[in-house]
């Protein structure tokens, strides 16, 4: 089981493994994050971020704010996500306060929207997601997580389907009868982007070919609002 209190207590002895890690001191994270632009992130703050606690039994441990959680990321070569949930590394990590750990994949899933939290429980031996009414409004709390986390998933969908129609583009230019499948693959597109627009998202720039391909053969329902650019 995990020995950490706090999720604040987990950040801290990741910012320190990954520092050991890269065979870094705490002098020359301090420099590193001062060419990140936060000189203010000295060898004294980085020391009592990974040597001080929470609780109060000891040296009381300086909290690591968001800002700070992107230039710890990026000055130890590391994702700030896994800072916070280390997979591979911690059998469990600290929740909330009334809930117990999980592993750490799991809570990863409810932080990057692709699951719902289920902190109650566990009932006949399930987690199960919170089926309570938010105050006022008639609307359950699992439905309202998955209202705010849709976005979620609509982003890396259009990711996929941009590769897949803009390889079946290649396919479809070299072989005539590989153009049925660009087409299928273009309408998937076309209702990611439109299911986007739907849910009052900004769709990413797509590529020139494509975006031309789906105003001409009127798929889209906001032609004027895609952009096109360069292939990268």
């Amino acid at each position: 089981m995990h020995s950490h209190h706090t999720a604040g207590d987990l950040l801290a002895s990741q910012i320190r493994r990954h520092r050991e890690r890269l065979g870094m001191n705490r002098h020359e994270l301090a420099a590193e994050c001062a060419r990140l632009g936060r000189p203010d992130i000295t060898y004294a703050v980085i020391v009592t971020i990974e040597t001080g606690r929470a609780d109060g039994k000891s040296k009381k441990r300086r909290p690591v704010t968001v800002d700070e959680l992107l230039v710890f990321g990026l000055a130890l070569a590391t994702p700030p996500l896994l800072l916070l949930l280390p997979l591979g590394s911690e059998q469990a990590v600290p929740t909330v306060p009334s809930a117990d750990a999980r592993d750490p994949y799991t809570v990863w899933q409810w932080m990057t929207g692709e699951a719902t939290p289920t902190l109650d429980g566990p009932i006949d031996g399930r987690y199960v997601p919170d089926s309570r009414q938010i105050a006022g409004t008639g609307q359950t709390w699992a439905a309202a997580w998955a209202t705010a986390a849709y976005p979620a998933s609509l982003y890396p969908e259009l990711a996929r389907r941009r590769e897949t129609a803009h390889k079946a583009r290649l396919r479809a230019a070299l072989a005539p009868s590989a153009q049925t499948d660009y087409l299928d693959r273009l309408e998937e597109l076309a209702q990611t982007v439109n299911d986007m627009h739907q849910a009052s998202l900004t769709v990413p720039d797509l590529p020139t070919e494509l975006t031309e391909d789906l105003k001409r053969l009127d798929l889209l329902d906001h032609p004027d609002q895609i952009n096109p650019r360069g292939i990268e």
